[in-house]
């Protein structure tokens, strides 16, 4: 069911991450957003460590929004930790940023990006474009499925 699984958002900036949730709730998406506000602290989520010691890195968010400008760890290279690990690198992970620059767009698709979304300016695009996403990963799109112990 949708509403079990968590939209893991990685944003620094206030204003996105409100618009972000906002967005995502006029999608009708009705599950917990984790909000995490720099790469740091996004990998110490992903790995159980830090902050997030003792949090079970089996337990996957449905869906990753991660902005590239991030403080202390950036975004890309927070995707490539997350790609290097058995345990994270098939979790899904769209690109949600206000770069257009054309080699971030490859650098993402390289180190493995699920989808790379440029913020609209215009709010009501920003609303419509994040409501989209949502409802794509987490009501439309099928998962890998999670693999079992032996």
């Amino acid at each position: 069911m949708a509403h079990e699984k968590v939209i893991l958002l990685i944003e620094d900036e206030p204003r996105d991450e409100a618009l972000t949730i906002r967005a995502l709730h006029k999608g009708k998406l009705t599950n917990e957003i984790v909000v995490l506000h720099d790469g740091a602290e996004a990998l110490e989520y992903f790995f159980g460590t830090g902050a997030y010691a003792g949090r079970d890195p089996e337990d996957l968010p449905a869906v990753v929004l991660l902005d590239l400008k991030l403080p202390k760890v950036d975004g890309l290279e927070v995707l490539r930790r997350v790609r290097a690990d058995d345990r994270t690198k098939l979790t899904p992970i769209v690109i949600l940023t206000s770069s257009d620059e054309e080699r971030d767009r490859i650098r993402s698709y390289e180190l493995g990006a699920n989808s790379y979304v440029r913020k609209p300016v215009v709010f009501t695009e920003f609303v419509e474009a994040v409501s989209q996403v949502g409802v794509y990963w987490l009501l439309i799109n099928r998962p890998p499925p999670i693999p079992q112990e032996g």
